[in-house]
């Protein structure tokens, strides 16, 4: 708007210049307060504004009232901008939302309730693991398997020959005891394994009794257990097919106390 001029001659302001300038003063305050203010600003922050600015000018011209000079005029306009001023730092204040004190009072809660929340986790995890390596250490080892027993071993005399046999026998179910198989091999042989006799009958037909127990070819052959060595010679077959062969022709070999 423009600010209309005087001539020199002039000392007064005629009532619609002095209205004009009072208008102009009012405009510059509102167009800094409203630029001030944030767009966010509501209704009633914008109402408030407003009726805590300064009065421009009265609506109201006072016609009793002696108007001034020019120069007083201008010094008033000076004065209402460094008002308009002040206002709008004031409106600025206003406008400004305040910090929310009690948002820090209540996030220190919150803070403080999530490390208690995370050290309670940690320490129940905690607790966990040592519960499972408490058991893992309490559990009990896996039952070592039995060892497979080693193989017997007998003495190669006669008495290891005499049991070695019976061993075998006892897993066939053929019956003799130590005392009858020692008995019959020291009157057959003498306990010599390599005995043969070459005078009896047998020997006169071409099969001469061998061995501990003095056993025929034929007759070990019909009697020959599995699993012994398939040798006349060999004492512990000997044994084991002689006392198969008095199992099935007297019983027993304890029960043979001759010849047989």
């Amino acid at each position: 708007m423009r600010v209309p001029t005087f001539s020199g001659n002039s000392t007064r302001l005629a009532k619609p210049h002095k209205i004009s300038a009072a208008g102009l003063a009012a405009v510059s305050v509102a167009s800094l307060a409203f630029a001030a203010a944030p767009g966010s600003a509501s209704g009633a922050g914008k109402a408030e504004t407003a009726r805590t600015l300064p009065a421009a000018y009265s609506a109201q011209a006072d016609t009793g009232q002696d108007e001034k000079k020019t120069g007083s005029l201008f010094a008033a306009a000076g004065t209402e901008d460094k008002g308009a001023a002040r206002a709008g730092n004031a409106l600025l204040k206003t406008v400004e939302p305040p910090a929310d004190k009690g948002d820090s009072k209540k996030d220190a809660p919150k803070t403080e309730a999530v490390k208690n929340a995370e050290a309670k986790a940690e320490a129940e995890r905690a607790t966990e693991q040592a519960a499972g390596r408490s058991a893992e250490r309490a559990a009990p080892a896996p039952a070592a398997k039995p060892a497979t027993p080693a193989p017997p071993t007998y003495a190669d005399n006669l008495d290891g020959w005499i049991r070695e046999a019976m061993a075998i026998m006892d897993k066939r179910g053929i019956p003799g005891s130590y005392e009858g198989i020692h008995r019959n091999i020291m009157r057959e042989s003498s306990g010599n394994p390599q005995a043969i006799n070459t005078w009896d009958i047998n020997a006169k037909n071409g099969i001469p009794s061998k061995g501990l127990l003095q056993v025929i070819q034929p007759t070990f052959d019909a009697y020959h257990v599995e699993g012994t060595a398939n040798d006349l010679y060999d004492p512990v077959a000997n044994i084991v097919a002689a006392c198969n062969y008095a199992a099935d022709r007297y019983g027993s070999m304890d029960n043979v106390d001759s010849a047989y």
